[in-house]
């Protein structure tokens, strides 16, 4: 059972419980098994360091030990993040590495026992050979941009570095001079990867091995703006200079139903529009095309480039300042401030029949702040649709962004 990590954070007033990360269990797990194999004796619970300087001392279930290998779980605890992994029990089996040189042949792949200080010290600088793969229900990475290499286990670097290290330490406190190997698994990691970004990123077979801190923050918003950024990383390996970003599912059904372009070439953004484009600006995209629903695209209008809910509405006095441009009265314009929806308002406009030269000042303020975000060197632009009225307007350079985009999935067929 996990172990309940007493640390909390504050977020919109609510105190909430930290968790800790999987490749915080992967380590855990895997010091345990090495502990147990090097030791012959049982571990109920090990203790591991994360990089955010927190030990942690968590439980360890499911052990099976051998001769020559020991495989053990720990489980993941989220807090109070809604983490699509909490409870999923990481395991890890470390093995000997056999035909090792550095092997000590005389105890035939046992433990060195250091009897004395001198030895103990001689130890410290031994540097046994650790190897770290992924096992069942650990995504393998097909795709290159991704922070491992294509074929790699989906085990990212600090994660990995911090099972590497958890394998040296036990290694060296029983002075052990051979080989360890330690494949990490997730046996329920092959069905809850289907429901991740994993196979977007063209990760498959399983979750990835994840954190940087080690310790999960509850309603972290970093974790989705650096899958984002993962996700545009490997769009640029892939030679796409010109990114096509929606912020949600109804963006994507729009592009593949009406513009008929492939979702696979289109990456999601969340409500992260500005982030999205300042890591654009940094990562070397050429372009970026952002195709929305009106509710959300809207509020570029106003520079609110975070669309959610909780950060800014204003979009019927968006579309009302719009309209005023457009020639609406008085009246029509206190009949938009009273909507509820932004396809209420279009009806409106419909109706007054001005909605089209509405759409034309909605583009214009939205270029102008996209062009303001995203700099000199970004060809940036937008298309606006609705559900129920379709295309509503594109922005100056959107029609070159989509040539652009349009001739590079042609180029891959």
């Amino acid at each position: 059972m996990a172990q309940m990590l007493e640390r909390y954070v504050y977020k919109n007033q609510k105190k909430m419980r930290c968790g800790y990360t999987t490749g915080t269990c992967a380590a855990a797990a895997a010091k345990a098994a090495a502990q147990m194999l090097l030791s012959g004796r049982k571990v109920t619970e090990v203790s591991v360091r994360t990089p955010s300087d927190i030990t942690l001392t968590l439980p360890v279930c499911e052990i099976q030990m051998k001769a020559h290998d020991v495989s053990c779980a720990v489980q993941k605890d989220s807090g109070d993040d809604p983490d699509i992994t909490n409870k999923i029990l990481i395991f890890a089996e470390v093995s000997y590495i056999h035909n090792n040189s550095n092997m000590n042949k005389s105890t035939d792949m046992t433990v060195k026992k250091c009897d004395t200080e001198s030895e103990r010290s001689d130890t410290a600088a031994v540097k046994p050979q650790i190897i770290v793969d992924g096992g069942v229900g650990i995504g393998r990475i097909t795709k290159k941009g991704l922070a491992r290499p294509v074929g790699a286990a989906a085990i990212n670097p600090v994660p990995l570095k911090m099972i590497e290290a958890a394998l040296k330490e036990t290694a060296e406190a029983f002075g052990y001079e051979g080989g360890l190997q330690a494949v990490i698994s997730a046996p329920q990691g092959v069905e809850i990867a289907k429901k991740t970004f994993n196979p977007q990123l063209g990760i498959t077979g399983g979750i990835s091995i994840l954190g940087t801190s080690g310790i999960v923050e509850p309603m972290s918003e970093q974790a989705l703006i650096d899958t984002i950024r993962t996700e545009m990383k490997m769009h640029l390996a892939d030679g796409e200079q010109t990114l096509l970003i929606t912020p949600g599912n109804y963006g994507q059904d729009f592009l593949h139903e009406t513009l008929k372009i492939e979702l696979k070439r289109s990456i999601k953004c969340s409500n992260f529009i500005g982030d999205t484009i300042d890591m654009g600006c940094e990562l070397g995209a050429k372009g970026m095309l952002f195709v929305g629903h009106i509710g959300k695209l809207v509020k570029l209008g106003a520079g609110i480039m975070n669309t959610h809910s909780k950060m800014a509405d204003g979009r019927m006095e968006i579309l009302a300042a719009c309209a005023v441009r457009a020639g609406a009265g008085i009246e029509t314009v206190r009949n938009i401030l009273d909507c509820v929806t932004t396809d209420a308002a279009l009806e409106l406009l419909k109706n007054e029949k001005i909605l089209g030269k509405t759409m034309e000042q909605l583009m214009l303020r939205i270029d102008a702040c996209l062009q303001k975000r995203g700099g000199d060197n970004m060809q940036i632009g937008a298309v606006v649709f609705s559900n129920e009225y379709g295309l509503l307007g594109k922005t100056e350079q959107a029609d070159e962004l989509l040539l652009k985009i349009t001739a590079d999935v042609s180029s891959e067929k």
